[in-house]
């Protein structure tokens, strides 16, 4: 599934996916891959995501019931 509220609160901090990777030391290609719901990530990277993001994970990786 694709990780459209991950997209958009990039989106919304300005940050290209290069910058966010960069941000969280990963490539480029790992941010594209969470994004586009090809990578599963790690709980560590997850809560790094939200750091520099400024979001919880239930903001971006919670998928609601039903």
């Amino acid at each position: 599934m694709k990780n459209k509220r991950m997209k958009i609160a990039r989106i919304e901090k300005d940050l290209s996916q290069e910058q966010l990777a960069d941000l969280i030391s990963v490539s480029r290609q790992t941010i594209s891959m969470i994004e586009a719901g090809k990578f599963n990530p790690s709980l560590q990277l997850c809560i790094s995501i939200c750091k520099a993001l400024d979001r919880t994970l239930n903001d971006l990786f919670w998928e609601p019931d039903g």
